[in-house]
């Protein structure tokens, strides 16, 4: 049975339906979290306690000192260069950046007083949010529209739930083989998905396609390669280092992985369109596919808990709860649970990290790969 639909970006996707024919669950994603008029990212408070989800750095300063002491690393494995663009790309209420800044002046004096910062960021609400979290760093920091405007030169690249957002396309196993899957009305003029008459590559396809039933979804996503793909060629052209941190996998699979949050619950896809965030799985196989075909070096894939405890997260929080009280020790204990414990549904397992560079430089915590 279809969940009926009242937003009005809901009525407007009707109307497009009824016009044009079924929309691409490309279109769908992309008009749920962009829509100029009623797109979730334009119209609410995604983060934080009062909004959708809560990501790792509103969980706790440590995320973002972690990530802050990892680019320092870089620099100094690639030779501590002048002129640093430190860059994230989606930086949500600024908070992570914050963190990191913060860790950076205190460890490293020299990168601080080399660096600028630049954050890619359209939504001129978050940017609001991001100016006066940021306020201390004012003079250090640039707003970017696109990646593309970043001015050229050595990068540090950080990318926190930036992948998850960016519109992929869904394919269902049919008896005449995978079509892509559409979004039309079903006969109570509610949204529906459906399948139409693409195909998909075979080439892009796991192993044992034949062996899997009718029904089952396979997921591709371009354009997430096209965003790989240009960061790729920023470092390959400049030099650097970009980390990329996300909720997905790291073998390329099946699977149903759209699926949207409201109000920290999980809510049916198309239940509240342009009022819940709207994700799926990042692939991390094929990320690390276009950066090793555009001639980066790969350092990975973690889990976020590893990548954490990695560098050093444990022995920061102990020195973070010396001579708090008792319940304050506690508050950092829970947080580091959530953000580095492993098992079944802890960020510690779920997210996975991977880092590229140019040129290849070994990146702790990353092991060697051959």
């Amino acid at each position: 049975m279809s969940t009926p639909q009242t937003t009005p970006l809901a009525e407007k996707i009707k109307n497009l339906i009824r016009t044009n024919g079924p929309i691409t669950v490309t279109d769908y994603f992309a008009l749920c979290l962009a829509d100029p008029e009623y797109g979730y990212y334009r119209t609410r408070e995604p983060f934080g306690r009062h909004g959708d989800f809560i990501t790792a750095p509103e969980i706790s300063q440590l995320f973002g000192e972690m990530v802050g002491i990892f680019m320092v690393h870089a620099w100094q494995q690639h030779g501590t260069p002048e002129n640093v663009r430190l860059v994230e790309i989606g930086p949500g209420r600024g908070t992570m950046m914050a963190d990191m800044l913060r860790v950076i002046k205190r460890i490293s004096p020299a990168l601080f007083e080399r660096m600028t910062v630049h954050l890619v960021e359209t939504s001129e609400r978050l940017r609001g949010v991001q100016r006066v979290t940021l306020e201390a760093y004012s003079t250090m920091i640039n707003w970017h529209d696109s990646f593309e405007d970043v001015p050229e030169g050595f990068c540090l690249i950080a990318a926190n739930e930036l992948f998850d957002a960016i519109p992929i396309r869904q394919f269902i196993k049919t008896p005449t083989g995978f079509r892509e899957r559409l979004i039309g009305l079903d006969i109570n003029d509610e949204l529906a998905f459906a399948a139409g008459v693409a195909t998909v590559d075979p080439v892009l396809l796991p192993p044992h396609t034949g062996a899997v039933p009718d029904g089952t979804i396979f997921e591709v996503a371009p354009a997430r390669q096209a965003v790989m793909q240009t960061l790729c060629e920023r470092l390959g052209q400049y030099g650097g280092t970009a980390l990329i941190i996300d909720y997905g996998h790291m073998v390329t699979g099946f699977g149903d992985t759209l699926q949207a949050v409201m109000n920290h619950e999980f809510d049916p896809p198309f239940a509240h369109p342009g009022e819940a965030d709207l994700t799926s799985h990042v692939d991390f196989e094929d990320l690390a596919k276009v950066a090793l075909a555009s001639g980066v070096h790969l350092n990975g894939g973690l889990r976020q808990g590893e990548f954490l405890y990695g560098l050093g997260l444990a022995e920061r929080a102990t020195a973070l709860a010396r001579d708090k009280d008792p319940s304050e020790q506690r508050l950092i204990g829970v947080a580091v649970d959530r953000l580095a414990g492993e098992g079944a549904g802890k960020m510690g397992e779920l997210f996975k990290v991977i880092a590229v560079s140019s040129p290849a430089v070994k990146l702790m915590p990353f092991r060697a790969i051959d």
